[in-house]
């Protein structure tokens, strides 16, 4: 069998040479074929004689042409082509795994909820209770919609989506449960129980929408504390959460924790003794974070304050 690398090397120079007409190949061709040794390179290099000699009839051109589709023709099939030829295209990568499951508008129609939860605040806190006794039934008709968007976001039987779908139902368990405990409040015109209640279906909404993906950005800032280092306490005005805590309403500015300078409205506060509130915090990409906080993390903002944005929101006719 013809060695593969020596026919290669023989036929990448006539090529080159063939198309220079250069003399070179008449000293490079001898020296090729005086080192084959078995019978058929030497029937091989005995081909090779007819460029020696100049072509003197139309058949030797024809000779030389079929001999030049040879020689080309064995370096396309040489070890030179081999690993070219042994290349295959990687598999694309995940072509087997399940599709992204497709959601249509559901996340817009959960996220629009944010919409009506801003409303309630509003409502709730001018004490308008007509229109507050009209939010539950509008909440209950999204029940389809929170239960379709669970199992369609996650539907596969892995663990994690197993996992996710548990997590989600029980926060719309909890934000319907605080939902009955809104209207109950609202039919007894308790105001303080209302509060609580709103509180409560703003914290599971919001842990809704963290864990089921729905957020519209990711804040890779985990802590806004070390911000605050070289930064005496005195550089952010609030009254002392000791002396004057602040209350339902009142406009707040974080002053410990992770969340240290950011601002918000309580929204709530719990009744059983830990010291606990919930705060909203101002608007960002359209979301509003939820907070549970420490009293004596909050002070109340002082001088002269922009209203809550959801006192903004006009009202429909």
């Amino acid at each position: 069998m013809r060695d593969p690398i020596l026919l290669s090397t023989f036929s990448i120079v006539l090529f080159l040479c063939t198309i220079s007409n250069s003399s070179a190949f008449q000293t490079v061709l001898p020296a090729i074929t005086t080192a084959t040794t078995n019978s058929g390179e030497r029937a091989f290099s005995s081909d090779l004689s007819l460029w020696m000699t100049s072509a003197s009839s139309e058949d030797e051109l024809k000779s030389r042409r079929t001999f030049l589709g040879v020689a080309t023709a064995s370096v396309l099939g040489s070890g030179f082509m081999e690993p070219a030829n042994a290349f295959q295209f990687p598999e694309i990568a995940g072509k087997d795994k399940k599709s992204k499951p497709r959601l249509g508008g559901l996340p817009s129609k959960i996220r629009g909820v944010v919409g009506i939860m801003d409303e309630l605040q509003r409502d709730l806190m001018q004490e308008r209770w007509d229109l507050v006794e009209k939010y539950p039934g509008q909440f209950r008709s999204y029940v389809p919609v929170f239960t379709t968007y669970t199992d369609s976001a996650f539907p596969s039987d892995e663990p994690t989506d197993q996992g996710l779908r548990v997590a989600l139902r029980y926060e719309v368990g909890r934000f319907f449960a605080s939902l009955e405990r809104l209207r109950q409040a609202t039919t007894r015109r308790s105001l303080n129980e209302a509060y609580t209640a709103y509180a409560d279906m703003s914290l599971h909404f919001d842990r809704y929408l963290r864990v089921g993906g729905l957020y519209t950005y990711y804040d890779s800032l985990i802590s806004t504390e070390p911000l605050f280092t070289n930064i005496p306490d005195n550089a952010l005005i609030f009254s002392d959460p000791k002396k004057d805590p602040p209350e339902v309403r009142d406009l707040v500015v974080v002053t410990k924790g992770p969340d240290k300078g950011k601002i918000g409205i309580v929204i709530g506060i719990y009744p059983d003794g830990k010291g606990n509130c919930v705060v909203k915090l101002d608007r960002y990409k359209g979301l509003r974070e939820i907070r549970v906080l420490p009293l004596l993390w909050v002070g109340k903002r002082l001088g002269e304050q922009d209203p809550d944005d959801v006192f903004l929101i006009p009202r429909k006719s």
